[in-house]
């Protein structure tokens, strides 16, 4: 795995956590437990969205708009059920975890439409 995969998955994880980390504190979640679950969620379901985007797109000529929805339908949709599972105070799981992902994903795109 080359230098720079690794980089590009530890940035976009380190991102992540902290901009879905920040939404929750915003929407008002204080759960310390629960602030650990989302970082340990998304430990699991980000690298695993980039690395299949990265090699997908590699690898063939897919839609990459319809890939993007894809994959990030399916991390919604891990992340919901683990927080409906594991989480102590989220009273609508897969909501949160559409929102927060949007949330992020859209910040994502701003900063690399900035920069």
């Amino acid at each position: 795995m080359s230098v720079s995969l690794v980089a590009s998955l530890a940035l976009s994880l380190g991102l992540t956590i902290i901009l879905e980390a920040g939404f929750f504190l915003i929407v008002g979640k204080r759960d310390k437990k629960d602030l650990l679950l989302l970082v340990l969620v998304n430990v699991i379901t980000n690298p695993v969205v980039v690395l299949s985007y990265s090699l997908v797109i590699l690898y063939t000529n897919w839609n990459t708009r319809l890939l993007l929805i894809g994959l990030e339908s399916l991390a919604v949709v891990v992340e919901g059920a683990l927080y409906a599972r594991y989480g102590r105070q989220f009273r609508r799981p897969f909501l949160f975890a559409l929102a927060a992902n949007l949330f992020s994903f859209g910040t994502g795109v701003l900063i690399q439409w900035l920069f």
